[in-house]
C-alpha cells in the first residue's frame, strides 16, 4: 500500500516509519501524500488510540525536503498548500496523541514534522535544525507556529535565522523535546509511553489537544467556554463512568477511549 513509509498496527497502536533511508528520509511529494493517507486512516480507525512516527533505524528522523528530487512547481507556496500543509493540519487535528520517536537528525521540514507531534522523545545523539535559511528560505510546515509557543520569540528568531544545530541536551532545556534517552533505551521508552496512551482515556485527550491548539489565539472567556462544552461531552462518556467507578472501587481503570 505504501512505497515511502511503513505502516503497521499492534493492538491500539499505529506505527508510521519514514522509509527512505538512502536519502535520510527526505520528504518528497509521494512520502508527504502517503503520510497524510496514514494519518487520516488513524483518524478513521477507532481501534487506534496512539500513533508513533519514527525514522526507523536510520541516522535521520527526517532530513527535510528532498532537494535532489527537483522542484515540480516554482511557486513554492503552492507546493506547501497541496502537500505539507494538509499533513500538518491532519496531525494537529488528529484526536489522538502522536509520539515522535526522534531517532536521529530532524532538519528543515523534518524538524517541523517532529514539532507537529504531541510528544517528542529524542535519541541523545540526535539534533534539530531549522536549516531553511541556509538555502535562502523561511521555515515552513508549521515551524513558525510551533516554535514561538514552545520557546518564545527571541529563541525562535535565533534558531530560524541561524539554522544552527540544537543537540538534545539543549533541546530538552529549551522545551523542544519531552525527554532524551540513550540510543539503546529509545525503543523501550517509546513503547512505555505508547502503552500508557494506548490504555488512556483517548477521547478526553483528543479534546485537550483540540483546545490546546487554540489556546494562544482565543480569549480566556472563549477557552473557558470550550472547556465547559468539552467537559459536558466527557461527562457523558463511558470512560468517565469507568474512571469514577474504578476510583471508588480502588482499582486501575480500563478505559475504552469512548
Amino acid at each position: 500500500m505504501y512505497d515511502t513509509i511503513q505502516f503497521e498496527t499492534q493492538k491500539n497502536k499505529a506505527y508510521i516509519t519514514l522509509n527512505r533511508p538512502d536519502v535520510y528520509n527526505a520528504l518528497n511529494e509521494k512520502m508527504l501524500k502517503e503520510l497524510l493517507v496514514a494519518i487520516l486512516h488513524c483518524a478513521e480507525n477507532s481501534e487506534i488510540r496512539v500513533v508513533i512516527i519514527s525514522g526507523g533505524d536510520s541516522k535521520a528522523f527526517c532530513s527535510g525536503a528532498d532537494l535532489k528530487a527537483g522542484i515540480s512547481d516554482s511557486n513554492l507556496g503552492n507546493s506547501l498548500r497541496t502537500t505539507y500543509n494538509p499533513l500538518i493540519l491532519a496531525m494537529r487535528n488528529l484526536k489522538k496523541p502522536i509520539i515522535c520517536k526522534l531517532n536521529g537528525l530532524a532538519v528543515g521540514a523534518g524538524m517541523s514534522l517532529a514539532l507537529a507531534c504531541d510528544v517528542i522523545i529524542g535519541d541523545e545523539n540526535a539534533y534539530l535544525s531549522e536549516l531553511f535559511v541556509g538555502i535562502g528560505l523561511i521555515p515552513d510546515a508549521g515551524s513558525m507556529f510551533f516554535l514561538p509557543r514552545l520557546i518564545g520569540p527571541l529563541k525562535t528568531f535565533e534558531l530560524c535565522s541561524t539554522g544552527r544545530k540544537v543537540y538534545m541536551k539543549e533541546a530538552l532545556a529549551l522545551g523542544l523535546v519531552n525527554k532524551i534517552v540513550s540510543h539503546s533505551e529509545l525503543h523501550m521508552e517509546i513503547e512505555k509511553i505508547a502503552e500508557l496512551y494506548a490504555n488512556a482515556a483517548t477521547a478526553s485527550i483528543g479534546m485537550m489537544k483540540q483546545i490546546l491548539n487554540q489556546s494562544f489565539s482565543l480569549k480566556l472567556e472563549e477557552i473557558l467556554e470550550l472547556e465547559a462544552n468539552s467537559q459536558t461531552i466527557c461527562g457523558n462518556s463511558e470512560d468517565f463512568i469507568e474512571g469514577v467507578t474504578s476510583f471508588i472501587e480502588k482499582r486501575l481503570p480500563s478505559f475504552k477511549g469512548k
